[in-house]
């Protein structure tokens, strides 16, 4: 099993497969737009910007569970981070990343290696680094700043 096993929602409400990522460096981060961690967005479209035409890919996936600090509609989240932030990389549907109503992909990668990736999502802001064969690689607590982990989507380049 590995991430392009999955199907995700994309803002529109459309499914997208993870298997469309094929072959690319993907990070795959839980956000939040009201967040201490939220200005991290500027630091993870500069990631993009640098390394984008490598095959390297931001999956953004919006969180409201930690203090309701994601509100509004998907779109209207979307809408906040290409304005506020400029991204360019792809903005989902907003997720459960712990609990009963968690999405798969969240059980999957917290599963993926054992170890300290089977504990909770923490907060927002919590990244996952899969290779180009669908393999997590690296979990990155929320402090991680986007820049610290440019070493570590180079190797797997």
């Amino acid at each position: 099993m590995s991430v392009y096993d999955f199907k995700v929602k994309q803002t529109d409400g459309a499914e997208k497969s993870l298997s469309d990522y094929q072959g690319e460096v993907i990070l795959i981060v839980n956000t939040a737009t009201g967040c201490g961690f939220t200005p991290q967005y500027e630091g993870l479209q500069n990631l993009y910007n640098q390394y984008k035409d490598k095959g390297f890919e931001i999956l953004d996936f919006p969180c409201n569970q930690f203090g309701n600090q994601a509100p509004g509609t998907d779109v209207e989240v979307a809408e906040f981070c290409q304005l506020k932030y400029h991204t360019t990389f792809q903005t989902f549907t907003k997720i459960d990343v712990n609990g009963e109503n968690e999405d798969p992909l969240y059980s999957y990668l917290k599963s993926a290696q054992g170890g300290l990736l089977n504990k909770a999502i923490k907060w927002n802001f919590t990244k996952f680094l899969i290779d180009r064969e669908g393999n997590v690689v690296k979990r990155y607590a929320s402090q991680t700043k986007p820049e610290d982990i440019a070493q570590d989507i180079e190797t797997y380049l």
